[in-house]
C-alpha cells in the first residue's frame, strides 16, 4: 500500500440549471447538467499512523469546517480506520465561483483516503457520505458527466462532446444560500428528460456537439443567474463580455463564474493559451478577474479508484 497520493480535483460546469421545486426542508430541488473540465487544484496526502488529521497549506487562515477535513474525518469515523493523514491542497479553483471547487476536493480526499487507508469501499458506499457533506459530492463522486436532479443526488451518467470552454470568474464571489434565498431566484417546470438527450443517444459526435452548442446558446437557462447578476454587477459584466466575445454566455451554478463554448477556429486558436495571454484576449481583464481556456473532460481523473 502506497503511503502517500497526488491527486486532482477537477472543477464542474453547469450546461443549464433549473430550479423545479422545493423540498420541505427548505432544499431547492434541481435539473441540470454537470460537465466536467480540466481546471482542476492537486491534493497531496501522506498516510500517517498515529489517528491524525492535518492540513499543511493555509495554517490559521484554514476555516474551522473545512470541507476537506470535514470529509477525512467522515470517512475515518464511518469506517473506525485508526489511521490518519497529512493533506496538502494546491489550490487553483477559485472560491466562490458556482465551479464546486470545495466539493470537488471533499470528494478527491474520500476517494484518495480510500485507497490510502486500504478501505477499499465502493462507491455506492461512498455516495451517502459525500451527500452528507454537500449537494455536489456525489457527482464528483459519480466519476462522469451527469444529467443531475434532486438537491444533485440522483445521478444519470451521459456521454458529452469534447468541448474547449472558456472559463470567467470576475472578482466578487456568492455564497449560494444568498442566491437561493433571493426573491429574484427562478423556477422551471420540469421540461428535461435524460432519456431525450441527444448527448445521451446519439453516437454520433457532431449530432451531440450540435445539441451541446444549442444547449449553451439558447436551450433552458440557469435559474440563479438573475439573482446572481442583480447581487453584483460583476456577473453581468462577465455575461457581456464572454456574449461579445464568442458570441454566448452563462452563468455557472450560483455564479460568480460564467462560461462560453469556444468553437471551431477559435478553440484551436485559444486552447493552448495560458491564463495572461487568455486576460489579454479577453480585453484586458478587470483586477482579480480570473480568465482560462479549459478542456472538457470525458470522465474524473480519478473514475477508476473506486468499484461501482
Amino acid at each position: 500500500m502506497q503511503a502517500l497520493y497526488d491527486v486532482p480535483a477537477p472543477a464542474k460546469l453547469n450546461l443549464f440549471l433549473h430550479v423545479v421545486g422545493k423540498r420541505p426542508d427548505g432544499y431547492h430541488l434541481l435539473e441540470s447538467v454537470f460537465a466536467l473540465i480540466d481546471w482542476a487544484d492537486t491534493l497531496h496526502f501522506e498516510k500517517r499512523s498515529d489517528g491524525q488529521l492535518l492540513r499543511h497549506d493555509r495554517g490559521d487562515a484554514l476555516p474551522a469546517d473545512d470541507l476537506c477535513l470535514r470529509a477525512a474525518r467522515a470517512l475515518q469515523r464511518e469506517s473506525g480506520c485508526a489511521l490518519g493523514a497529512d493533506i496538502h491542497i494546491e489550490k487553483r479553483l477559485p472560491a466562490g465561483a458556482g465551479m464546486g471547487g470545495g466539493s470537488s476536493d471533499a470528494a478527491s480526499t474520500l476517494l484518495a483516503l480510500n485507497r490510502l487507508w486500504g478501505l477499499h469501499w465502493p462507491r455506492a458506499r461512498l455516495l451517502p457520505l459525500g451527500l452528507s457533506l454537500g449537494a455536489d459530492v456525489p457527482f464528483f463522486l459519480g466519476g462522469s458527466n451527469a444529467f443531475v436532479e434532486g438537491v444533485g443526488e440522483i445521478l444519470h451518467p451521459i456521454a458529452l462532446p469534447a468541448q474547449t470552454l472558456a472559463v470567467l470568474k470576475p472578482a466578487t464571489s456568492i455564497g449560494t444560500k444568498e442566491i437561493f434565498s433571493s426573491p429574484l431566484l427562478q423556477r422551471s417546470k420540469s421540461v428535461a428528460i435524460v432519456a431525450g438527450f441527444p448527448a445521451h443517444n446519439s453516437s454520433e459526435d457532431k449530432t451531440r456537439s450540435d445539441w451541446l452548442a444549442s444547449v449553451i446558446q439558447g436551450w433552458g437557462r440557469n435559474d440563479l443567474q438573475a439573482a446572481a447578476e442583480h447581487h453584483s454587477t460583476e456577473v453581468s459584466q462577465a455575461l457581456r463580455l464572454l456574449q461579445d466575445r464568442f458570441g454566448n454566455s452563462r452563468m455557472t451554478g450560483s455564479g460568480s463564474a460564467v462560461f462560453a463554448r469556444v468553437s471551431g477556429e477559435k478553440a484551436s486558436q485559444d486552447a493552448g493559451m495560458s491564463n495572461q495571454a487568455m486576460a489579454t484576449n479577453l480585453e484586458d481583464l478587470p483586477p482579480g478577474w480570473l480568465g482560462k481556456i479549459c478542456r472538457s473532460l470525458d470522465v474524473h481523473p480519478l473514475r477508476e479508484w473506486t468499484e461501482d
